[in-house]
């Protein structure tokens, strides 16, 4: 029997396609023959390559499209992932996510195609789009959900614990500390995920006079700006400079520890086998938090920002933070 190919769609954002990579590992170990591509937005195809299974990561433009609908260079882009779609049959097209816009991608390649059924996906229209459709509780945590949707696809139990499977590049960047380092993530996306700076300040003071360098990194310049405030009070601080997100795993893959708000970066750190303190402020970490890691701790809540103490205590349970 030929290997089957499996092509997965799992596009955006970060932390979504982060809850993914643990399925990817599944799939690998029980159909080892398996050739394992990846539909994934153009900013995280470096990441998604750094999963020893994937053997193709195809960049699909959709955000660059949004941002600019009239950008030639990002249609070219877009046809050129339409291209790489439909180059070959596949055996499986799987899409994880349960939009439409990631059913619209899976329709686009050739081959059977399999998703949640209406009651499982995130957008209920997306489930008319598969061939096969299959029922995922939504109480579940996203990295299970995931897990479940493909052990279903593919009829094998899932008996393992979770592995993200990445491989965090060999050494740290270059402008990184040269001795063990804390790395704080106080940037989120939406300001109800953030904690205060107040409290970012006490705890890095803290963590700084136990002896650790502290790294604080940001995604946007508005972000970088805020690390930069929060390093000039932190003693000793770095602000980290804009890096792309194969630069970011291995920032995060050599940390001794990390703190960090609900962002996908914090996942990313779980991912890596990094021991890893999550801070709720706004959402359910039954659902969304860190997941899988045995040095991962959530904190917090939905409407309950953890207090510094309750994070210290937290990190006071992470092994490798010394």
């Amino acid at each position: 029997m030929p290997a089957p190919r499996v092509l997965f769609v799992k596009l955006s954002s970060l932390g979504d396609v982060i809850h993914h990579l643990p399925a990817v590992t599944d799939l690998a170990r029980a159909r080892p023959d398996a050739h394992i591509a990846w539909a994934v937005e153009e900013a995280y195809a470096g990441l998604v390559r750094l999963h020893p299974s994937v053997v193709d990561a195809i960049p699909v433009g959709l955000r660059a499209l949004r941002r600019a609908p009239l950008s030639g260079a990002a249609w070219r882009r877009f046809r050129a992932a339409r291209r790489a779609l439909r180059r070959a049959p596949w055996d499986f097209v799987v899409d994880t996510q349960g939009l439409l816009k990631s059913a619209y991608i899976a329709s686009v390649a050739h081959g059977p195609s399999f998703g949640q059924d209406r009651a499982s996906a995130r957008e209920r229209l997306a489930a008319r789009c598969y061939d096969v459709r299959i029922r995922v509780p939504r109480d579940l945590h996203a990295v299970e959900r995931n897990r479940r949707l493909v052990a279903g696809v593919f009829g094998y139990p899932l008996e393992s614990a979770v592995d993200y499977g990445l491989v965090a590049p060999a050494a740290p960047p270059a402008w990184a500390p040269a001795g063990p380092y804390v790395v704080l993530l106080h940037a989120a996306s939406h300001a109800a995920k953030r904690w205060a700076e107040d409290r970012w300040i006490e705890l890095g003071r803290t963590l700084a006079q136990e002896g650790h360098a502290i790294v604080l990194p940001g995604g946007t310049d508005a972000e970088r700006a805020s690390a930069a405030r929060l390093a000039q009070a932190i003693p000793g601080a770095l602000a980290a400079p804009a890096m792309d997100l194969v630069e970011a795993a291995a920032l995060l893959g050599h940390a001794s520890g990390v703190v960090g708000v609900d962002t996908g970066l914090t996942h990313l750190a779980v991912a890596l086998r990094v021991p890893t303190v999550g801070i709720y402020c706004a959402t359910n970490p039954a659902l969304t938090g860190l997941h899988g890691g045995a040095d991962a701790v959530n904190v917090g809540g939905a409407g309950a920002p953890p207090t510094v103490e309750a994070v210290l205590q937290a990190i006071g349970t992470r092994a490798r933070v010394e």
